[in-house]
């Protein structure tokens, strides 16, 4: 690292930057209802970074004091290459975690093969367990297939496994105490997310759907102890947690409407096409891409370009319950 470079990324109002989400797909194997169309079309090979590039991407970061990676998509196991890349990344100096989220389809056959490669933790996508309810929220999805993958998850020995569930109103609301029941008899944590207005969808109003983290936190409190465990804050990620009484088991809200999270923000993304997104919310953003892809000249103008670009990162996200979307990227073009 030359004297001219920072040793970390802090934004102008004073965040760190120690956490980047970086997507190495925007293909998935499940049409989500709140995440994706039914019918979508993906970018073309040549606008996707090549894993070498990836890999580039996320050594830049890391030298500039990125301490955890998060694998994203997409799916990400749905990248042909993925527990090499993981096995790449995991060797970076100076990384400390190395974790991935999935829908879980492929993890039956992945998972051991990824804890080896150095994923410590996973998070997993679960939004039903009533198997004909599943596949009309994933549109795709076999439940079954992901109930095998996170018991192969438990079985290759991750540091944690958390379920992610997103919770809509009326479709799947009546499962939470259900979810949270399920993750508890598995040693498990578990997170429920507010619906994210991103891309324009028309299978169900997200006006309508949209049951606040308070709701969901009232409701399990009536069937389950909660200790808090203090604000998010750090590497932990933008959920508030509770311990369920008695149990080693977490229960987690990521409310970006109802109870804003962006003071704490210590996170960016990077897009499988090159884009640094700067906020979830906004879209404030940097072609990485172009620059990986210009002749070789100044070894560090990734570099420069990444801690530049943190004077451009937005105090917040401003979400509302709106019909219209007020970035019109879909999830899983944005990166988990």
């Amino acid at each position: 690292m030359t004297a001219s470079l920072p040793e970390e990324l802090v934004d102008a109002f004073g965040r760190q930057i120690r956490y980047l989400r970086l997507s190495v797909t925007d293909r998935c194997d499940f049409r989500c209802v709140y995440c994706m169309a039914e019918e979508m079309t993906f970018l073309p090979r040549r606008e996707v970074l090549s894993l070498e590039e990836l890999e580039q991407v996320a050594a830049a970061f890391v030298d500039l004091g990125v301490r955890k990676l998060r694998l994203t998509g997409g799916e990400p196991l749905v990248r042909r290459g993925i527990v090499d890349l993981a096995r790449r990344l995991g060797r970076l100096p100076g990384l400390e975690e190395l974790v991935l989220t999935t829908n879980g389809s492929r993890l039956a056959a992945m998972a051991a093969p990824l804890r080896d490669a150095g994923v410590r933790r996973l998070n997993i996508s679960i939004d039903s367990l009533r198997p004909e309810r599943f596949r009309a929220l994933t549109r795709t999805g076999d439940l079954a297939r992901v109930l095998e993958g996170i018991e192969a998850a438990r079985a290759a020995g991750f540091e944690r496994i958390r379920l992610n569930s997103v919770i809509l109103r009326g479709r799947n609301d009546d499962e939470v105490v259900e979810l949270v029941s399920f993750a508890r008899e598995r040693g498990l944590d578990i997170a429920f997310i507010e619906e994210m207005p991103l891309g324009a969808i028309e299978e169900h109003n997200r006006r309508e759907a949209f049951i606040s983290s308070a709701d969901l936190q009232e409701r399990i409190a009536s069937h389950f102890a909660l200790e808090p465990l203090g604000d998010p804050a750090g590497a932990a990620g933008p959920a508030r947690r509770f311990r369920i009484a008695g149990t080693d088991s977490a229960v987690g809200f990521i409310s970006p409407h109802s109870n804003n999270f962006c003071h704490l923000c210590n996170r960016v993304r990077v897009t499988v096409e090159g884009r640094l997104l700067l906020c979830l919310g906004n879209e404030h953003a940097l072609d990485l891409r172009e620059l990986l892809r210009r002749p070789q000249g100044d070894p560090f103008a990734l570099h420069r370009a990444i801690a530049d670009a943190m004077a451009r990162k937005p105090e917040r996200h401003h979400f509302s319950h709106g019909d219209e979307p007020e970035i019109v990227r879909f999830m899983n073009a944005t990166g988990g």
